[in-house]
């Protein structure tokens, strides 16, 4: 099966499953307690993405000692524990190396039933896809790093990203999902065509349904485009995965290629379960319930995006 699932999954028993994952990155703000925040929403999220709750977390902490005070490092750690007492999960410890440029990151282990896990690979003809956070925020950080974004919207996009989706996670697990993703890197069309292929399905976006970070079109008026944005786009066009409809603005199409930190939770759902979906992910104050598009049958393995 072509699938590229968001963690690992270890078989324990007809029971219990392990969904493990790391990841870990370079700063994308310059607070340093924000960057470990967001960085451990970041790994928790493929967590969540698989339907899994996590149990434990290990610290991947690289340090240039002597160029950076000590008191960095423990802001960044005490930030990654901030999230991962929110998400309920305990640190057993973890490890640091001495690097020239600061890294910072979780290796985190989940449980799950195993009939209970949430893949890529299951989306169905008919079903409704759903996001949960706005889109953009690699276009936004990288307009922080120019210095183009003002006080508060560096505070915005960052508690976008450092917000988890535990409650993105608990609304789906509770109806009828087939399929879900986290939307990182390779932005949301980049993690859709991954879904796409694994399910052997065509999908359907509207763009205008799609929420997106309100400081993300001045930041682009700027040029501030992040290099894995250009590359996500790129790579999209060799492979011809989208079709962008004559009514999608330019501007539009770069967004959604965005190569996105701590993005949400993207959950095609079953017709019947649609409306209890949205009405958990807001009982649950998820930052978005947009209903950006449809599962098909027709052009599998491709993705058309509509105005």
């Amino acid at each position: 099966m072509d699938c590229l699932d968001d963690a690992g999954v270890f078989k324990l028993s007809d029971e219990l499953a392990l969904v493990q994952t790391v990841d870990y990155f370079t700063p994308v703000v310059d607070d340093p307690r924000d960057w470990g925040r967001i960085a451990a929403a970041n790994a928790l999220s493929d967590i969540y993405a698989m339907g899994a709750v996590p149990i434990t977390a290990l610290n991947l902490l690289n340090f240039p000692v002597g160029r950076l005070h000590l008191d960095v490092a423990v802001a960044v750690l005490s930030g990654g524990q901030e999230k991962i007492n929110e998400s309920g999960a305990v640190l057993l410890g973890g490890h640091s190396i001495e690097d020239d440029e600061p890294k910072y990151g979780l290796a985190v282990t989940g449980v799950v039933h195993p009939q209970r896990i949430v893949s890529n690979a299951g989306a169905r003809p008919g079903d409704y896809l759903v996001l949960t956070k706005p889109i953009g925020s690699g276009i936004v950080t990288t307009g922080l790093k120019r210095g183009f974004l003002d006080a508060a919207g560096t505070r915005r996009v960052t508690e976008v990203m450092a917000a988890l989706n535990r409650g993105a996670m608990e609304a789906m697990t509770s109806v009828e999902t087939h399929a879900a993703t986290d939307i990182t890197g390779f932005g949301l069309l980049g993690h859709a065509w991954e879904m796409a292929r694994a399910s052997a399905v065509g999908l359907e976006f509207r763009a205008s349904a799609i929420p997106v970070l309100e400081e993300t079109f001045s930041m682009l008026a700027h040029g501030a485009l992040p290099g894995g944005s250009r590359a996500n786009r790129a790579y999209l066009a060799d492979e011809d995965a989208v079709d962008f409809g004559p009514d999608v603005e330019e501007t539009m199409r770069t967004i959604m290629t965005d190569a996105n930190t701590s993005g949400g939770l993207l959950i095609a759902v079953a017709e019947r379960d649609l409306s209890r979906l949205t009405e958990m992910l807001a009982q649950k104050e998820t930052l978005a319930r947009a209903v950006v598009g449809r599962v098909v049958a027709s052009h599998p393995r491709r993705i058309l995006v509509g105005g």
